[in-house]
């Protein structure tokens, strides 16, 4: 399984970078303002093509076919895919777009992988058999090697959090902890620099859809963390009929490395 996840998101990978170089990306606006190019489309069509030849039983849940009106009707299995998380990085070609690629159990995301195409690295995890990185050169993976969340130093926590969604209640929240670093990024690849132990804490408090976090959610907790609601509960994957917002929305979020930022 997760062989297939990483050589889909390789693939889709080649085909964004070419989208990528190109002058024209297809940029395009989406009935909710949201920004779409040929990269998502073309991205996902290859995913989805992949995923459903292997395993033409387990539903997908993917970004691109949900926003042009798609139906899943999702059971205790099913994938989640976004072929381009971090599409406004993608516009301003700034790198930090990212290939995400996750399967659901019972609510757990339990084997994803995330690949930054334009920066060469690829990350990948499963429950039960931990998590690991690689750089790719010319669509290959080269050397994996193992990686783990960190203890955090003595001088405080390295926060990571969105580039383009920091809030009034972030830093309030952040304001309950010693900071000793706080860098922004896009993308999911905020889960993989704690999952790698770049950082202790990632949290998002705004609004998320599930195929944005799973595959990002799924290495980071084989690698040793946790994704917490604000109510300091596991965040979970599935949600349907939401009598507060639309199925696969996410709450707001924390990740988190070798800490729980919900106990004194």
């Amino acid at each position: 399984m997760l062989s297939l996840l990483v050589d889909s998101a390789l693939e889709a990978g080649e085909v964004i970078l070419k989208i990528y170089q190109a002058p024209d990306t297809g940029l395009r606006t989406k009935h909710d303002g949201s920004p779409v190019t040929d990269a998502d489309a073309e991205a996902e069509k290859l995913i989805l093509a992949r995923l459903r030849a292997a395993y033409p039983e387990t539903p997908i849940v993917a970004e691109e076919e949900m926003a042009a009106g798609a139906s899943v009707r999702t059971e205790r299995r099913f994938f989640l895919v976004d072929p381009l998380d971090g599409t406004k990085e993608f516009v301003n070609r700034n790198g930090d777009f990212t290939v995400n690629i996750a399967l659901i159990e019972d609510g757990r995301p339990v084997c994803g992988v995330v690949y930054a195409p334009a920066h060469g690295l690829l990350y990948a995890g499963a429950e039960g058999e931990g998590a690991r990185m690689a750089h790719v050169e010319a669509g290959q993976a080269g050397v994996w090697r193992n990686i783990v969340t960190r203890t955090p130093p003595g001088e405080g926590l390295a926060v990571i959090a969105s580039r383009s969604h920091m809030s009034p209640e972030t830093d309030a929240f952040l304001a309950k902890f010693k900071v000793a670093h706080l860098v922004s990024a896009g993308s999911s690849l905020k889960f993989c620099r704690v999952a790698t132990g770049e950082a202790d804490l990632y949290p998002r408090l705004g609004r998320t859809m599930e195929w944005d976090t799973a595959a990002g959610d799924a290495v980071l907790r084989a690698a040793g963390g946790r994704v917490y609601t604000m109510k300091g509960e596991p965040l979970r994957y599935g949600k349907r009929d939401q009598d507060d917002d639309s199925d696969y929305a996410n709450p707001w979020f924390v990740a988190a490395g070798q800490i729980n930022p919900f106990q004194a």
